[in-house]
């Protein structure tokens, strides 16, 4: 029976990949242009767990590891860092970070654990001769605008700057909704609408975390959700020889409706 491959053979893979005589493509690929690959792997990673396929987890997962050793590959080949250097900072930072497992500290809640982890990386940061952060620069603004707005509100939740209650955030959202209100009735006003429909997103957001549920899985559950429901209307004008752009929006409510008995009751949506 053949071995199972191992960490350092994956290793090894890319490494001849990227090697005089190796394939010509990966031997052209930079940190830039492995960017949107590196995305793309990831949402990958996280269809595949909404699916809660594990086959298509563990494959998923696979590819997400390959750009991490091609990225580390590539900064090899200039003397910049190794793939064990990788492997060792984040060891040495999660064992640092967790001393109330690895140490003599306590914390006997998640809310003890995320305000430790905080001291501790601001005091690392502090060692490390850092001028003064803010806690909210860990979070990228390069993220998707849902998941930048969750990350930081979650951040600051963890010292304490957060809404009393999900209670509040409904009611801060209710008048979000009549800000716009306001805006939208006003002429030539569209950057203040832009302002306030943002409020509102951000609003959602909280709402979202206070129920632990990630506002971009929630959103795209929707979204997918849209898409069967249309395509239902179109599968059902079709059957007429019809198109929705010949069709009225009240033929087309009826087969969304439709659509919606077809599903199985989740909630009242």
């Amino acid at each position: 029976m053949l071995s199972r491959p191992t960490f350092d053979q994956l290793a090894q893979v890319i490494h001849k990949l990227r090697s005089p005589g190796g394939c010509p493509w990966d031997r052209e690929q930079t940190h830039n242009s492995l960017k949107p690959m590196l995305l793309e792997e990831t949402y990958e990673v996280i269809e595949a767990i909404e699916e809660g396929s594990d086959q298509e987890l563990s494959s998923e997962l696979g590819d997400l590891l390959l750009q991490v050793v091609f990225h580390a590959q590539i900064a090899s080949e200039t003397g910049r860092f190794t793939i064990t250097d990788v492997i060792e900072k984040v060891h040495d930072k999660m064992v640092r970070r967790h001393p109330h497992v690895f140490g003599d500290e306590e914390a006997s809640t998640s809310a003890e654990v995320l305000r430790n982890w905080e001291a501790i990386k601001a005091a690392e940061k502090q060692a490390a001769g850092e001028k003064k952060t803010s806690m909210l620069d860990s979070v990228s603004p390069s993220m998707p605008g849902l998941l930048e707005a969750f990350q930081m509100t979650s951040r600051v939740a963890r010292v304490h700057f957060d809404w009393p209650s999900i209670k509040d955030c409904f009611d801060k959202l209710s008048e979000e909704i009549s800000e716009l209100e306001t805006e939208i009735e006003k002429p030539d006003n569209e950057k203040a609408i832009a302002d306030e429909l943002g409020d509102l997103l951000f609003m959602a957001v909280n709402i979202a975390r206070f129920l632990n549920i990630d506002p971009e899985s929630a959103l795209k559950g929707a979204n997918r959700k849209f898409r069967r429901r249309f395509a239902h209307i179109e599968n059902s004008l079709e059957s007429q020889g019809k198109r929705p752009s010949e069709s009225t929006l009240a033929e087309m409510e009826v087969y969304w409706q439709e659509a919606k008995k077809l599903e199985k009751p989740i909630s009242g949506n």
